[in-house]
């Protein structure tokens, strides 16, 4: 498995634990940076960047950092065929996974420790996707609502 990772100023504090934690697993890191706290990294641009690698092919799955998870999930959650959220469980990182089709990781690094993120990141990409039909047709709505949406509207037309 190929996963795209990046983080802003502020997720740079648990970068290197994350990657630890990557290799540890046996995934193939796909690095986007950053590694400097000193300068401003906006994390639209880092969600941008992992969205484009997941949709390009690059990459099957993506982990974000920022500070709080939320900035990152939120920008990432409007690119097509991402389905990213905010974790800071054990349980939700496996279970978006095999539910939901999670396919990007977003970790807060003032709200989670070095040893719980090497967690969510173990229990993300060791996941899967279920398959199971009450996942793929809820899935298949939640794809037909991102077609359906046309400058944050849904078009009925």
């Amino acid at each position: 498995m190929r996963v795209a990772v990046a983080f802003d100023h502020r997720g740079v504090k648990l970068r290197e634990r994350v990657l630890e934690q990557m290799e540890a697993c046996g995934v193939e890191t796909i690095d986007l940076g950053t590694d400097d706290d000193s300068v401003r990294i906006d994390y639209p641009d880092k969600a941008r960047e992992v969205g484009d690698a997941i949709r390009g092919g690059r990459a099957e799955r993506g982990i974000l950092v920022c500070g709080s998870g939320v900035g990152v999930a939120v920008a990432a959650s409007k690119i097509a065929g991402i389905r990213a959220a905010s974790i800071s469980d054990y349980y939700s990182a496996h279970q978006g996974v095999e539910h939901d089709d999670m396919n990007v990781l977003c970790i807060g690094s003032e709200v989670v420790g070095a040893e719980l993120a090497a967690a969510l990141v173990d229990s993300f990409v060791t996941a899967r996707f279920s398959g199971g039909e009450r996942y793929v047709e809820r899935l298949k709505k939640v794809e037909a609502m991102e077609r359906e949406m046309k400058h944050g509207e849904i078009t009925t037309a």
